[in-house]
């Protein structure tokens, strides 16, 4: 009889677009009512089963519970590498053990097996690393517009707009025959009248039938890559599919890299380039973006233009048989303008080529990322626990934790955390000091802290606290959170954040409070006293003291390379406030609440800790 309270499942299956992987969950009858699982990919160590463990809600019954020994890592681990082995059969379609029970002094015993058989299969092994050529396409000296227009409700006329009002430098050439000029660029009726090798990039929004012999004369102009707008492919019908193809064969036959088609343009802020077919050109900054949803681009754009964290490229890849989200990574791997990629994916047919180029990448730059589409409702029936558990887009998010990409639930905070990855130092360690001059914030984002599996609260030792308690009033908190209690003077903020940055016991900071004084500064100017009765001398004091506190926050973490984020509400209810304009003018992120501060704290603290 085997004594134990704690099941689990542990598992593998094979994913059609990443192959075999292993699963670790809550077992037993819970397995698929609590559907409580972490997936990864084969092969995995010890620290992968620990990760997967520390993902799991039931991951405190696992630990010391009930005067039982925590779960025994290493042999979990040696169980998951057991069935890498047996997965080697490539008609195995999935193994269950379930229950694996965890006994009272932490050791494991499988209890029941269930082996599901099929056709053999191994998953996708990804065809990435083709060396695709981006540069011309994001750094051209030269962009032609094929299908221009004098109409300003049609592709041909707002990319050529946005391409001359962006400020491109480079050389501009406008393809239609409906006018003599289009905004008053250089002008040719026919591809076959423009001089040669002055472009190396163009932008085509002329009908599917021509496009291919239209590649064909771009080519013989020296033309090396092209975006192509044109819908009707193979998001449209079978016809469309099939020109989609050709297309695509004409060009590599040609040796051009093609974006798109069905997709809105892109963008490259160091040529001054706004090549689509939206309004949104943002900032120049260090975010390149790669998305399959064109949507996405522009949302990401319009957060940058509101935030003033900028982007460097980015490209809506469209229908991308040709140049999809994997060759936008590569070239962004390598590209100095670009810190961060954040990248947008529903289609996973190219789930390991995303991989391999992300796992190249994030060695050296952090890679951000959000997948559409991770309801179980597409998932297929599947007859083992494993095979049903896997859900749609668990097996590839499993796969992006395990190599330290970046995995968000939403575009904003796909946004606070490469925003922070692009404008901060990250954090090489866990423990945050929060400075609050407004108590209820200090405890709110305490409260967060608290249910991290990534950060902890910095333990103030006695020195530091002794230096914190010289410069405030005797009613501060003694403690982390530091609630100054109103007792800020003059230089109080500014020298509490190079205490707390000069600690080796802090990692990172939150500031709580920016923009309150000038928020009363405000009321002061709009009412009937001002500028009496010394109003307008305080009003001019409070706004500067913030400007201050934005600056320094800034140029202190930038000397101690360890990040102070700010939050106030303020970013939202009141984005001209002195204090936040202040930190929107030096691009550096801030957060409207507690809850996106310490996600994106998470997110960047867990990539600076795995590369220290």
């Amino acid at each position: 009889m085997t004594l134990g309270n704690r099941e689990l499942i542990v598992g593998a299956m094979r994913d059609d677009s990443l192959g075999a992987c292993v699963l670790i969950g809550a077992g037993g009858i819970f397995a698929e009512q609590l559907n409580d699982v972490a997936i990864r990919q084969f092969p995995v160590d010890e620290s992968d089963v620990r990760d997967m463990v520390s993902e799991l809600r039931i991951r405190e019954v696992l630990g010391h519970a009930r005067h039982c020994a925590p779960l025994d890592i290493t042999a979990l681990t040696s169980l998951a590498k057991s069935l890498s082995a047996v997965m080697v059969d490539d008609h195995i379609e999935s193994i269950d053990l379930n229950p694996v029970i965890v006994r009272d002094d932490g050791s494991i015993c499988a209890v029941d097996a269930l082996v599901t058989t099929g056709q053999a299969r191994r998953g996708a092994v990804g065809s990435w690393g083709t060396n695709i050529d981006l540069d011309p396409l994001f750094n051209p000296k030269g962009v032609c517009v094929v299908g221009a227009s004098t109409h300003p409700g049609k592709f041909g006329f707002v990319a050529l707009h946005n391409l001359i009002a962006s400020g491109y430098n480079g050389r501009v050439i406008a393809v239609g025959r409906g006018a003599e000029s289009y905004l008053g660029a250089e002008t040719y009726t026919d591809v076959d009248d423009m001089p040669s090798d002055v472009v190396d990039a163009a932008f085509i929004c002329t009908p599917r039938d021509g496009n291919e012999e239209l590649l064909r004369k771009l080519s013989a102009k020296g033309v090396r890559t092209a975006f192509v707008a044109t819908a009707g492919y193979r998001e449209a019908d079978e016809d469309g599919a099939k020109a989609e193809r050709s297309l695509i064969d004409e060009a590599i036959r040609l040796g051009m890299t093609v974006a798109g088609p069905n997709g809105q343009g892109l963008v490259s802020t160091p040529s001054k380039m706004c090549l689509q077919i939206v309004a949104p050109y943002p900032p120049r900054g260090r975010i390149g973006i790669a998305s399959q949803s064109g949507n996405f681009v522009s949302t990401w754009m319009n957060l940058a233009r509101s935030r003033n964290v900028g982007v460097s490229r980015a490209l809506s890849v469209g229908n991308a048989p040709h140049v999809g989200v994997p060759e936008v990574l590569e070239y962004l791997a390598g590209d100095t303008e670009t810190t961060v990629a954040l990248c947008y994916l529903e289609d996973l047919s190219r789930a390991q080529d995303f991989l391999n180029a992300a796992k190249t990448m994030v060695t050296a730059k952090p890679v951000v990322v959000v997948k559409g589409g991770t309801t179980r409702q597409g998932a297929k029936a599947a007859s083992s626990h494993t095979g049903s558990l896997a859900g749609d887009s668990a097996a590839f998010i499993g796969a992006c934790r395990q190599y330290g990409i970046t995995v968000c639930e939403t575009v904003d905070e796909a946004f606070d955390a490469a925003s922070v990855f692009a404008s901060m130092p990250v954090p090489r360690g866990q423990r945050v000091a929060v400075l609050t001059t407004v108590g209820g914030w200090g405890v709110a984002v305490a409260d967060q802290i608290g249910r991290s599996q990534v950060l902890q609260m910095a333990d103030l030792g006695d020195e530091l606290v002794g230096k914190l308690d010289a410069l405030l009033p005797p009613r501060w908190s003694k403690g982390n959170p530091i609630d100054s209690a109103g007792g800020e003077t003059r230089e109080t903020v500014e020298t509490i954040f190079d205490l707390l940055l000069s600690s080796p016991e802090v990692d990172s900071v939150v500031f709580l409070g920016l923009g309150i004084q000038s928020n009363q500064a405000r009321l002061m100017r709009e009412g009937r006293f001002y500028p009496d009765h010394g109003l307008e001398r305080i009003v001019g004091f409070h706004e500067g003291q913030d400007v201050k506190y934005a600056q320094r926050s800034v140029d202190l973490s930038r000397q101690y390379s360890k990040p102070i984020l700010i939050a106030s509400e303020l970013v939202t209810s009141d984005p001209s406030n002195p204090g936040v304009s202040a930190l929107r003018e030096l691009g550096v992120a801030a957060f409207p609440n507690a809850w996106s501060v310490i996600r994106a704290l998470e997110h960047a603290t867990r990539w600076g800790i795995r590369h220290a």
